[in-house]
Formats: structure tokens, C-alpha cells, sequence
């Protein structure tokens, strides 16, 4: 997951730290780190083939998967079907 400013946009405001924890959980841009062997092999719903490949920014739903830390660096576990679109420049990107 992208990490979280700790300021809030054009300000010197430090976010609490709950805050920025609600805001890890719930943001909906992701880097793809890996593709799994049965990802998108599904060809009723990805006629087309895969939507990504690993080094992509990916747009979900928030709150989407399932999170899990690796040495305190959150990761999320996704299913295929819940990759939305494909993010060329995830920068300025937020939720509504």
C-alpha cells in the first residue's frame, strides 16, 4: 500500500495517528507486487485476459481485501475480481 501523508494536503497540520490508521485501511489505490498462478485464468469474467501485472497501481473498492503486515508494512491480499481499473499515475489520486 502507497504510504499515507503525514501532514494534511497544503498544510503543516499533523494527522493523529488514528486518523492516519483509517486512512491506510480505507485508501483505494494499490502497487501490485505479485500476480497469483490462478489470477484472472477465469475466462467468462476475463475474456480479455488479465487486468494487471505486478508493478501496477490498481484502483479498489475501499476496504477491499484482506490486510496483513510484514515486518509493520501493510499488505492486502486481493481476489481478481476486485481490481477495479489500472492507475497510471497514482499521484493526486484520493477517495470522494
Amino acid at each position: 500500500m502507497p504510504d499515507v501523508e503525514k501532514t494534511f494536503e497544503n498544510s503543516s497540520i499533523v494527522k493523529a495517528d488514528p486518523y492516519m490508521r483509517q486512512e491506510e485501511h480505507a485508501t483505494t489505490v494499490l502497487f501490485v507486487v505479485k500476480i497469483g498462478p490462478d489470477a484472472y485464468k477465469d475466462q467468462v469474467k476475463f475474456p480479455g485476459g488479465a487486468w494487471c501485472k505486478a508493478g501496477d497501481f490498481v484502483l479498489v473498492r475501499t476496504y477491499s481485501g484482506t490486510r496483513f503486515k510484514i515486518y509493520g508494512k501493510e499488505f492486502r491480499l486481493l481476489n481478481d475480481d476486485q481490481v477495479d481499473a489500472v492507475v497510471q499515475d497514482p499521484r493526486g489520486l484520493s477517495r470522494a
